[in-house]
């Protein structure tokens, strides 16, 4: 057998492992009450959105579980087509008054088109998140296999092949290894020895070689050019081969190991990129690193440290909707089944689905989760899966500290911090005004700039959606120092606003001009507009959040008085003639071109912010619910998944179970539980995940909820682990649809209010208390619980 393999044979090889080994029929055992937290399928993946994620928030990998042949697709979270550039288009300023002008004179079309030529970035486009290509696996003398499973352990992040072929049982393991910083994978079987044969190649679309070095395959190259940047983004991946016994004949470019016992592979990846203006590292110097480090440790040594690492996050919550028979099928059937089944087992496994992906996705010092995570195998990926900043990168993280997962969030922190700096140059050159500003896209190089047409770009407040983000995560953990450091970031930003603001002609009010209300239109062919609501709702927490973190540091007196001014004259939300939250600040939602869009911008107030609830501005609340209504349930994956924390919040609990119902059906949701735009885009998941959070359990407007939006199909089950503003967590258990009883615990001194349906405690917390909360005739009582 030739060890070299072609491009096209690659290719043939990675997409077509279920063809290599003809599955007789279904063999696999059916899953268990132990195998909540796994998913499972008895034939192996046939396309990418069929195979398995791994990740270890830098490196990604998807499993595909062949027989004869597998492939491991792999990614690494810098590795972005282009090089550090700058695409501030020089006739923003001067053509700022234009565009202003003809916003004014209701001449949208001309304002939109005038914008396209003076407002939008040199380059138009951003720079597309890149595939590193694929690990390939042969085995030789494979075929007629039996009792096959692949599997995705949610709880030990392992991915796991087995299947028998005559008298022999194969099992391959992968992980990707936060601890080791390496993919590894583990080749085995239950022969007494010499039964794992096996040929390995490496095969990637990019300007790379591939060489053997020793014991490893190398593969070495560069990042495209993309949109007249040049590429520059150098990046190495090793795989070193480690095997005990059997015999190892070294090709050009590939590897063949005959009559081995068992084989490891360590599979290391690191790019060039430092900073966003700095890609000048020496990637073979971190993967040989890596690779140095991590091969002196056994695999079960490499096992344990990386599961430990991992559980202990996953293993902060845990999860029991209820169990049908449903969930004794592959994983694969139960979500094609998905609209007929009574499958509450499938809910919860999305959620915890959820949480394992922002996991893999995003740890402290990688890059944050982008429009796909990590995960990515085109060259030309949609969107260029990089970040797009009116919905998609914040609802990656609105998971995050309900989850139990707060420190995730720090690549998100560190990102808008990048922002803040390529920011001030767009705000100087764009509106003339102090402070940093971003729109609506953003990418490796951090470009802040009107990104693909003024139809979808000129909307100048990505910038204040992260800060809302962050904040979120502040008033969740308390965490003072994160405050600090978040404050300056808000502080630059108001004064973006309060430069950039102008009055609005007939009104007076302080307006964004120009703006849009992301991606929809309000006139045919135009959505560029003065002050749609979502502007006002962002700017309303800003400012009011930043007056509150000066007021707690102690900082900016002066800049607090100008926010809190200008706060003053910021327009409020409007009821329009069909009884709907207005969407902009005319009242032209009922002759959108698009009343259906999947967007709900106007819809922040509600969720994620607190700005409109049932309870304290019931009149908004019902116009919001009508806009919902008005929309209609089906749209986009992260659509549904927005359209679930929105009627969560409004405590329609079979409406948002209806809608959580849509996301889980096939056309929605992918065989391997990626969430369908389509095509895959992870914001799906991870929303998703967070609107099954809030029916359980929301924080707002001073209260901590139980169950506000507890489906009829749930009646029974339990949770806990999860994260309520305050720097408190909460458990619950329930039964007959009712709160049976809850826990709290407190990280953090504060007074907080709990509710249960129609009852009402306060409950003074000091940090370390514990307190037991039940329900009955008179209403909720608490119980002090021992410390320890």
């Amino acid at each position: 057998m030739p060890l070299r393999l072609s491009r096209r044979a690659a290719i043939k090889a990675g997409t077509g492992v279920a063809l290599a080994g003809a599955l007789p029929g279904h063999a696999a055992a059916a899953v268990t009450a132990e195998d909540a937290n796994l998913l499972w399928y008895d034939a192996p993946a046939t396309e990418w959105v069929q195979a398995l994620p791994l990740g270890n928030g830098r490196l990604g990998a998807m499993v595909f579980g062949g027989i004869a042949n597998e492939r491991i697709q792999l990614n690494e979270d810098s590795f972005f087509a282009g090089s550090p550039y700058d695409s501030n288009n020089p006739k923003a300023g001067a053509g700022l008054p234009q565009v202003r002008e003809l916003v004014w004179a209701g001449r949208y079309k001309e304002a939109q088109e005038f914008a396209d030529e003076v407002a939008v970035g040199r380059p138009s486009r951003q720079m597309s998140y890149q595939p590193i290509g694929d690990l390939l696996l042969l085995f030789p003398g494979i075929e007629n296999a039996q009792n096959y499973r692949r599997s995705l352990d949610l709880d030990g992040a392992i991915a796991r092949t087995r299947f028998k072929v005559r008298t022999v049982t194969h099992l391959r393991e992968v992980i990707a290894s936060a601890t080791d910083r390496v993919v590894a994978l583990r080749l085995s079987t239950d022969a007494p020895a010499g039964s794992v044969n096996v040929t390995l190649a490496l095969s990637t679309p990019q300007d790379a070689e591939i060489a053997v070095e020793g014991d490893a395959i190398v593969l070495r190259g560069i990042g495209p050019a993309q949109h007249g940047i040049p590429g520059g983004i150098r990046f190495e991946t090793r795989v070193h081969v480690r095997r005990v016994g059997g015999r190892q004949t070294v090709g050009r470019d590939g590897i063949r190991i005959e009559d081995a016992d068992e084989v490891i592979l360590l599979v290391a990846t690191a790019t060039s990129f430092r900073r966003f203006d700095d890609i000048g590292g020496d990637p073979s110097v971190i993967a040989r690193a890596d690779i140095a480090a991590a091969k002196a440790k056994s695999w079960p040594d490499l096992l344990t440290a990386h599961q430990a690492e991992h559980r202990r996050l996953f293993r902060r919550i845990s999860i029991d909707l209820g169990r049908s028979p449903a969930a004794d099928m592959p994983t694969d059937q139960r979500i094609a089944r998905s609209a007929d089944l009574d499958d509450p087992a499938l809910a919860a496994l999305y959620y915890q689905f959820g949480r394992y992906l922002l996991i893999s996705s995003s740890r402290p010092g990688t890059q944050p989760a982008n429009l796909q995570g990590i995960w990515n195998e085109r060259t030309a990926p949609p969107w260029e899966s990089k970040w797009t900043l009116n919905i998609n990168a914040e609802m990656n993280y609105w998971l995050a500290d309900t989850g139990h997962l707060g420190e995730l969030i720090e690549p998100l922190l560190r990102l808008t911090e990048d922002l803040a700096i390529t920011g001030q140059r767009t705000a100087r050159n764009d509106w003339g005004a102090r402070g940093w500003v971003a729109y609506h896209n953003t990418d490796l190089f951090r470009q802040t700039t009107v990104n693909s047409s003024a139809f979808y770009g000129m909307w100048p407040m990505g910038g204040a959606w992260l800060l809302s983000t962050l904040w979120d995560h502040w008033d969740y953990s308390r965490d003072r120092d994160f405050l600090a450091r978040l404050y300056p970031l808000m502080a630059s930003s108001c004064q973006f606003y309060l430069d950039a603001l102008v009055p609005h002609p007939r009104t007076g009010e302080m307006v964004m001009n120009p703006s849009n209300s992301p991606e929809n239109s309000h006139h045919p062919g135009a959505s560029i507009c003065a002050g749609p609501a979502m502007d006002s709702q962002l700017l309303r927490d800003l400012f009011n959040r930043t007056i509150a973190a000066s007021n707690l540091l102690g900082r900016d007196a002066g800049l607090r008085a100008e926010i809190a001014a200008k706060l003053t004259k910021i327009p409020p939300d409007k009821i329009g003639k069909a009884g709907q939250l207005q969407e902009w600040f005319e009242d032209w939602d009922m002759e959108a071109p698009e009343i259906d869009h999947r967007h709900v911008s106007h819809l922040y107030a509600l969720y994620p912010s607190d700005q409109i609830s049932l309870q304290r501005t019931p009149a908004l609340a019902k116009a919001a619910q009508r806009s919902l209504e008005i929309r209609g349930d089906d749209a986009t994956g992260w659509g549904l998944a927005w359209r679930i924390n929105l009627w969560a919040r409004l405590e329609q609990r079979e409406r948002a179970y209806k809608v959580l119902k849509m996301l889980l059906q096939p056309g929605r949701t992918y065989p391997n539980m990626f969430d369908a735009h389509p095509p895959f885009q992870i914001d799906g998941n991870l929303g998703g995940a967070s609107g099954i959070g809030q029916m359980l359990l929301q924080s707002h407007s001073g209260m901590i909820h139980l169950l506000p939006a507890l489906p009829r199909l749930w009646p029974s089950g339990r949770v806990s682990g999860l994260r309520a503003r305050g720097n408190v967590g909460v458990d619950i258990t329930w039964s007959g649809g009712k709160l049976e009883e809850a826990t709290l615990t407190a990280g953090s001194d504060g007074d907080v209010r709990v509710r249960s349906a129609d009852a009402i405690l306060d409950v003074a917390l000091r940090r370390g208390d514990r307190f037991r909360l039940t329900s009955g005739p008179t209403g909720l009582r608490a119980t002090r619980l021992r410390r320890g």
